[in-house]
This record gives C-alpha cells, structure tokens and sequence, in this order.
C-alpha cells in the first residue's frame, strides 16, 4: 500500500466506496444489473498475485477492467505495487482515493500534458509513455517550457499487434537520448503482448510470454549499453502473465482482466467459466416459443456490442447463460441482442420447452465476452457475498 494511503487511513477502507445492503436473495435486485461474485474475484487476485510473487516480480494491475476503488483495494491489499491506468481521469480518481503510483499506459499526446502535470503537481507519482521520437520532442517541449520534469517511459512493440518501438531499432535509442538530453526522467521500458488474445494452446501462450519477456529485456539492455539507465521493465497481458514460466529481467507485470476474467480468457484457455467473477443479471420477459427464444432485460445496452469470442473456437453469442447462482447452464447462450432486448436460445434446438425451461420472472446470469466492455456499460457494480450486498461505483471520462 502506498504511504499516502496508510495516512489516510479508513478513507481507503471499502466502506467508504460502497453502500452495503443485506439481501434476502439475489432475486431481489434490480435488473440489468452488472453483479461481482466476490469469492470468484479475491480467488482471481490471489492466483495472480502469488504467481507474481513466486516469479519475483511486481504486480502493477491494469485498473481499467473495474475503474472501481473497491476492487483495486482488494488488489492492493493482496500486494500489487502501483497501477496502470488507460486514462487521465482514472488517474485523478485514484489517486483522490489515496493510490500514488500509477502509469497512465496510453501515449501521450501534448494536449493532455497540462493535465498530466496538474496531477504531479498534487503529488501524484505520473508516469507517462512514448512510442515515437516526436511525442518525445513534444514531451520535452513542454517540460522545458514549465520548468517541470516528467517521468517518460517508452513502449516497446514486442508482437506487432498495436503500437510501440522496435526493440532493436535506432529510434529506441533516439528516443532515450532526447528524453535524457531534454531533462526528463527516464523511467523504463514498458510492452503488451496483444496478440495473446489470439491464442488458445499452452505452448502458444508461453512462446508468447517468452517472446514478449525477451524483446522488452532487448530494448532494456541496449537502452542500458547507451548509457541509459533503465530501471523498469514492464510487461503484461493476463494470457502472458498467467502462462510465462520465468521473467529474467522483467521489474514488474500489468495484468488487467484476470480481476474479473470474461469468455475470451475462457477459450484462451488460462480461466475457466467458474473464474469468471463478473456477470449480467437479468430477468426473463417472454417468449417467442416457435423460435426457441426466451426474452430477457439485458441487451446489448448492458452487455456491450463487443463479439470477442466470435472468431475465437466457441462463439459465445453475447454472452453464457448461467443460473441465478452462477452455474453454467449447457447448451443456452445470448445468441443475439437489440438495445435492451436479449434473445437467450440453443444454437442447435427451435421450439421445445423454452417456456417450461425459461419462465417470464426467472432471473439469470450472464457470463460477458469481454468483461472491460461489459463492466463499462453500467455505473455501478453489485457485488455479492455470502451474507450481504455492496453497490460499488465505477469510474467514468477522460
């Protein structure tokens, strides 16, 4: 935990970011409803953390699948040094919550260094990346200009797959002699190997893992034969995390999804359906019975428009379709969706007993392709223990 946070004391306890409830039965909430099984979720973020630990690197949590205090709390608490941040107002909200150390892991652009610097300013602990020779000239530019000095690191690009510096290239270099010449801090290298979500074997995801670790060491040690110091080596996805048998070299790891885990990571392979802590509750409103459809109240409006499983080996529609409890109940997906309509049916059965099966009232869950997409379509999360409710809200802006 953050040194700001242990001053705060109580203010970054749970109960000051939610509003607990007790609930007779789940049936009793509002739906659509965005539910967290917290038991599922503190499973996922000790697994991941004590992987990290034996490892012998940091976990630096990619927050943007919660954007919610409360989940990154629990994080903390299990030992994750810092977060990473996918934009400048979940940096604001967090760091208002007490979290000091955080990477805001989207290039910067020079419209947004005011805003950058105004956290700084506040004391939060702002690292900010760059992929290219110009936003560093940028950087530099304003830095100068605001007698201020940022902390810069550099993303590399191990897996093609987005953005980033060629690990072997002459502008990696460039870009840290300008960093350097131009007065700022240079912190580290940071990548993401993207393309593991297009994987599905366990030999697939460690060639990965392994490509992505020594790539980012690459970039790290020629930074270092430069005469540039490079104390941080960051990389991370949850598929690479939870599948890379060592990381020689690497300071720390900036898994995201893994909180909540979602059908993508399921037919990735490194989750199973009962990892998947987030899910839709919804409630049954009709029946189109000579099509084998039952009418539910989450739609795409709450599960998002996101298909991730759709190229993947099971196509999972918009969503699995679990009992109340949260088991899978084979065979029925969110086959399709209007805007507040869900269409829940069998891909291989029309007609039959979807009325006796599925009556008008019954709630459900479902399970989300992508849980950053789904989480994002609501303002709060409901979280769910053995005994009692919490509403958690969720960060929302730029």
């Amino acid at each position: 935990m953050d040194r700001r946070q242990k001053k705060r004391g109580n203010r970054y306890a749970p109960t000051n970011f939610s509003k607990r409830f007790k609930i007779m039965a789940i049936t009793e909430i509002p739906t659509p409803a965005a539910l967290i099984d917290t038991a599922r979720m503190l499973r996922n973020i000790n697994t991941m953390q004590t992987r990290m630990t034996s490892l012998g690197v940091k976990l630096r949590p990619h927050v943007k699948t919660s954007k919610c205090v409360a989940v990154v709390q629990q994080q903390i608490r299990a030992g994750a040094s810092g977060i990473t941040v996918s934009t400048l107002k979940e940096a604001e909200q967090f760091f208002a919550a007490g979290v000091t150390n955080i990477l805001y892991a989207v290039g910067m652009v020079p419209s947004k260094l005011a805003q950058a610097k105004a956290l700084r300013d506040k004391g939060c602990d702002l690292k900010i990346i760059v992929d290219s020779l110009d936003a560093a000239n940028a950087v530099v530019d304003f830095g100068r200009s605001h007698a201020h000095v940022l902390e810069v690191w550099m993303e590399v690009d191990t897996d093609g797959h987005r953005a980033g510096l060629k690990p072997d290239g002459d502008e990696l270099l460039g870009v840290g002699r300008a960093l350097r010449d131009g007065g700022m801090t240079f912190g580290g290298v940071m990548t993401h190997a993207g393309a593991s979500y297009e994987l599905n074997t366990p030999e697939a995801l460690q060639a990965m893992a392994e490509q992505e670790r020594s790539l980012c060491v690459l970039a790290a040690e020629r930074l270092r034969a430069a005469a540039l110091p490079c104390a941080n080596v960051s990389v991370g996805s949850t598929p690479t995390a939870l599948s890379a048998e060592h990381l020689e070299g690497v300071t720390e790891v900036r898994a995201g999804v893994y909180v909540f885990h979602d059908l993508v990571m399921v037919n990735i392979g490194v989750a199973s359906t009962d990892d998947v802590a987030l899910s839709v509750l919804t409630t049954v409103i009709g029946h189109q019975k000579d099509k084998g459809w039952a009418l539910v109240d989450a739609g795409w409006m709450a599960m998002s428009r996101d298909r991730g499983t759709q190229k993947q080996t099971r196509d999972y529609g918009y969503g699995q379709v679990c009992d109340v409890d949260g088991r899978v109940i084979d065979g029925y997906t969110l086959t399709s969706a209007n805007q507040e309509h869900g269409i829940l049916s069998r891909a291989d059965e029309v007609g039959g007993d979807i009325t006796h099966r599925f009556p008008v009232g019954t709630v459900l869950r479902i399970l989300p392709n992508h849980a950053c997409a789904t989480a994002a379509q609501f303002p709060e999360y409901v979280a769910v223990g053995a005994t009692r409710a919490e509403t958690w809200p969720r960060f929302y802006g730029w």
